[in-house]
């Protein structure tokens, strides 16, 4: 996979380059045909082949028009651009309407978008999307029952997972009820933090030293400014990172039953506000976040630390259970996860695990989660172990759950719906749904490497995709 990803990027590289090339050249037949001329691979270099195939792919890419042409189709356009779409936030029937008529679409397309009660509840959607046309429809599919031992979540949960991939659901399914028959998983709230950093640019380092002397005797102020933009959240944390003439202002929060994204921003903007008003030395920019949060991406910070709520979840299976549920042995599937995890570390990824953002997506999206933030959720750490009874320990931690049982799409109607199931709508309930997915992560990770170790992925997947 390593060698067939850096073999398509250097093809990239070498139409690119090609072009260029062409552009910079186009008035020199003589050098053109230099280009074309065919490549020797008599040479047996190790790198013949792969200079043969980046010339077939230039010859397929050319095969499709000139030189001349290819450079018109990724020239600038400006002939008029097509119509603005109109209203904004209005999701009155009158205004979908209007979008609707800047579309090629057929009547079947409209009916397939706009549901038959979107003209009498409308307003539900207001306050969650911009330039509204209807909403789309995605299977959702019970996995279950998933028995949680929790700090906050007690009890079996039928958990809601909204997904368009056949076997999806039958596997985390599986995965729970396996965790249900060993008597539950035990899951543990760690800690929990959201934050955003803004970031100030200076002229010298100088300037840096005098900002940072007046800013340090100002953070005592910061809570209460953080109090006037929000009641469910508090200011917890603040931390002071330097680079040349850069300062990153790292302000970490506890944001309550909600996800948080939009409170932080918001109590953030009101400390930037007084820095930029009250501070000696003016930045020569500022910016409200310096990409130092870890928000909308995997990153190590967030893994070393939190980002959202921090969950670890684990289950004891005996053999038994193992053998019967999951057609494979312990020993199997420790030898698994040892291969799996030195390989994760080989790829460069953060953590090691097996798919976490398959359960995390279906269940996000299911409960008006911010589907986003899977992109740092699904970070985290699965580990199998062989017992010294035979059993297999298996654990998850997972340090970015970025997840709200109020604010956001909680309230849209299916999403809440999918809350209410769940049993975890509404405030006093974020930890509890926190749990609940780490305790899914387990089950699919249960159940993908059992599957795995059984030989039975395939075959699972050419039984379950069925369309």
């Amino acid at each position: 996979m390593e060698q067939g990803t850096a073999c398509v990027r250097r093809r990239s590289q070498s139409v690119i380059c090609y072009l260029s090339f062409v552009i910079c050249h186009r008035n020199e037949p003589q050098a053109r045909f230099v280009l074309f001329a065919p490549l020797r691979i008599d040479d047996n270099s190790p790198h013949a082949a792969k200079r043969a195939r980046n010339s077939t792919t230039l010859q397929h890419l050319l095969s499709h028009g000139s030189p001349e042409d290819l450079i018109q189709r990724l020239a600038p356009k400006f002939d008029p651009v097509s119509r603005r779409i109109p209203g904004a936030t209005i999701t009155k029937p009158y205004a979908v309407e209007r979008r609707w008529s800047l579309l090629n679409a057929t009547p079947a397309d409209q009916g397939g978008i706009v549901g038959p009660d979107h003209r009498e509840r409308h307003q539900v959607f207001a306050k969650n999307i911009e330039n509204f046309i209807g909403s789309v429809k995605v299977p959702i599919g019970l996995a279950g029952p998933l028995r949680v031992n929790g700090l906050f979540a007690q009890g079996d949960y039928y958990v809601p997972l909204a997904t368009t991939e056949a076997a999806l659901v039958a596997s985390y399914s599986r995965g729970a009820m396996i965790i249900s028959e060993a008597g539950g998983c035990t899951a543990a709230l760690l800690a929990e933090g959201v934050s955003r950093t803004p970031g100030f640019a200076f002229e010298s380092i100088t300037e840096v030293g005098l900002f940072v002397s007046w800013l340090l005797e100002q953070t005592h102020r910061f809570p209460e400014i953080v109090g006037q933009t929000t009641k469910h959240g508090s200011l917890t944390d603040i931390k002071i990172l330097l680079e040349g003439n850069h300062v990153y202002l790292q302000l970490e929060y506890l944001t309550g039953d909600a996800a948080g994204q939009n409170m932080v921003t918001l109590a953030t903007d009101a400390v930037c506000r007084f820095i930029r008003e009250g501070t000696p030395v003016q930045p020569k920019h500022a910016f409200l976040e310096a990409n130092l949060s870890g928000d909308k991406k995997a990153s190590a910070q967030s893994f070393q630390n939190v980002r959202g709520r921090k969950i670890s979840a684990e289950v004891r299976l005996a053999p038994d259970l193992v053998r019967r549920r999951l057609h494979t042995s312990v020993e199997t599937m420790e030898a698994y996860w040892r291969m799996s995890a030195l390989g994760g570390v080989m790829s460069g990824t953060i953590g090691v695990q097996g798919h976490y953002a398959n359960g995390l997506a279906a269940l996000y999206i299911a409960t008006g989660q911010d589907a986003a933030c899977v992109s740092e959720s699904s970070v985290g750490v699965t580990r199998f172990e062989r017992t010294d009874d035979g059993s297999l320990y298996a654990t998850v931690t997972l340090p970015n759950l970025i997840v709200g049982t109020v604010g956001g799409g909680t309230s849209l109607p299916s999403q809440a719906a999918c809350l209410d199931i769940l049993g975890l709508r509404g405030s006093g309930h974020a930890g509890a749904l926190a749990e609940v997915a780490a305790a899914l992560a387990l089950a699919g990770e249960l159940s993908i490497i059992g599957a795995l170790s059984a030989n039975e992925f395939g075959s699972a997947h050419q039984k379950r995709a069925r369309g």
